[in-house]
């Protein structure tokens, strides 16, 4: 009976008292007992359960047994082999000896003290990080402003004390010197200095006295720059022109600044017309122009009449090189067949065609017409349009349209008729390309740049400038001369590139 009670084939308790005619009560304490002695008793309760005893003589029972057998014995008595073999390292680990087992704790022991001491360590770092961080945050809101400025900046002595007394107390609580000086907008050296400041005699600089310039301008000097710029034909120039066209006459009076210097001191410089302040972005670069008739961009823009509501239309074509206007017309409407016209007579005039002109302009109806492309593409002409929704992408004729419209000569009312219009614009193509000094050519007129004579123009300058220095060294302090060197190719901003090329590259291309 007991051997049934045992038998791997896992017989219920209920069955086996139905069919042999014994209580249940019997078979369980037969059982129970059996566990007791150490027997493998097959069971349905959980393995945690199981004694000590009944485990080893699991141990026991598998140690024979192959792979096979061993999943057969498991699925019987209802164990996992991973449990087996975690008994079995667990037995073998209680067979170790008393002093291997003291190493081991000792080791354990050593490893738990150097990680508390490690957890110690990163939670006073933590600490103290948490600490400087709420005194930095808490140094900007009770500073009156931050120092901002260049090196060498004046700071009141109230000012100086407050700081000094900030950067102590967001010291004391935690934060580190440097980064509470920076936090202010001072160095640490500022800081030392200021606080070995025991009489509190703050800057002197207020109270200097400072002797006059060796190179300073003199009274006379002075009245000649004014005299100067309020010749008739200097009336509507700026310095900036004035300066290079007196040089050209192989005159000089004084640097570019100092013309702004004096007529600021004299009350003459004040904005005049309709021109604001200018705001230059650079944008990217894409083509760059090494030459003349390399690369071209061109644009539409309205032209006001005497008429309320009525505009006529100024096409302009620019070399991005040396720009010249070369090519223009008036017209009364906007088109493709009138803008392929432009730049068939453009290209004729200029010699340029099959040479691989790029054209680059915006995404207006006209610009991007299939008459005017159709037309390029018959003339050998590359086409480039900005980016869509950038407004800046094509500067230079945007800033050639500005210059159109705040000329002085620009009629205020609008024009009287389109004849009128033509007359005013080939006027003022005519000055602007023969006359104009233009800055970013620095200062010579687009048809000298565009027949490459500026590097003459400049180099003659620039001897004017070497002999006045040689008059009077005192005047540049050891500076040299206003540049006059040529400018550099000209790059126009990226349009479908994502790389910087040369124009030749995209010819070739």
């Amino acid at each position: 009976m007991l051997n049934k009670l045992l038998s791997p084939e896992l017989i219920s308790i209920a069955q086996l008292a139905r069919d042999e005619h014994i209580a249940e009560q019997t078979l369980y304490n037969w059982r129970n007992r059996a566990k007791q002695q150490g027997k493998a008793v097959p069971t349905n309760d959980k393995t945690k359960e199981l004694s000590p005893e009944t485990k080893l003589t699991i141990i026991i029972d598998t140690a024979k047994l192959n792979e096979t057998e061993l999943a057969e014995y498991c699925r019987t008595k209802g164990l996992y082999p991973e449990q087996i073999a975690q008994w079995k390292t667990q037995t073998l680990t209680g067979f170790s000896t008393s002093e291997q087992q003291t190493v081991l704790n000792r080791k354990q022991q050593q490893a738990d003290q150097k990680q508390i001491k490690q957890l110690k360590q990163e939670i006073k770092r933590k600490d103290k990080a948490l600490a400087e961080a709420a005194a930095i945050l808490i140094l900007p809101k009770k500073a009156r402003y931050p120092m901002e400025g260049r090196r060498g900046r004046m700071t009141l002595l109230a000012d100086r004390q407050q700081l000094i007394t900030l950067i102590d107390e967001a010291t004391n609580a935690g934060a580190r010197l440097h980064i509470a000086c920076s936090e202010v907008g001072i160095s640490k050296r500022t800081y030392r200095r200021w606080k070995a400041d025991k009489n509190h005699l703050g800057d002197k600089r207020p109270i200097a006295v400072r002797p006059a310039p060796s190179n300073k301008l003199s009274d006379i000097e002075r009245q000649a720059i004014l005299d100067a710029c309020n010749e008739p034909r200097f009336a509507s120039l700026p310095p900036s022109q004035i300066v290079p066209t007196l040089l050209d006459e192989g005159i000089y009076h004084a640097s570019e600044s100092s013309f702004y210097r004096v007529l600021k001191a004299h009350n003459q410089l004040k904005p005049r017309g309709r021109a604001k302040a200018p705001n230059p972005r650079k944008p990217p670069e894409t083509f760059i122009a090494t030459k003349p008739c390399q690369v071209f961009c061109w644009d539409i823009t309205y032209l006001p009449s005497t008429v309320r509501g009525q505009f006529y239309y100024l096409y302009m074509i620019e070399d991005v090189y040396s720009r010249k206007i070369v090519g223009f017309e008036v017209y009364d409407r906007e088109a493709g067949d009138l803008a392929a016209k432009l730049l068939e007579r453009t290209l004729l005039s200029e010699k340029a065609i099959g040479t691989g002109v790029i054209l680059h302009s915006d995404n207006g109806a006209p610009m991007k017409s299939q008459t005017l492309r159709m037309k390029a593409y018959e003339l050998g002409v590359l086409t480039s349009y900005s980016r869509p929704r950038v407004s800046n992408d094509n500067p230079f004729a945007e800033a050639l349209f500005r210059t159109v419209k705040y000329a002085p000569s620009f009629p205020e009312h609008g024009f009287d008729s389109l004849d009128n219009a033509r007359v005013w614009v080939n006027g003022f193509v005519h000055w602007y390309n023969a006359e104009h000094k233009h800055s970013g050519l620095n200062f010579v007129t687009p048809n000298e740049r565009h027949t490459l004579k500026d590097a003459d123009i400049l180099a003659r300058r620039e001897s004017v400038l070497v002999m006045a220095k040689q008059a009077n060294p005192a005047r540049w302090n050891g500076r040299a001369v206003r540049n006059c060197s040529p400018v550099q190719p000209t790059a126009l901003n990226p349009v479908r590139l994502s790389r910087r090329v040369n124009a030749t590259e995209v010819l070739v291309a």
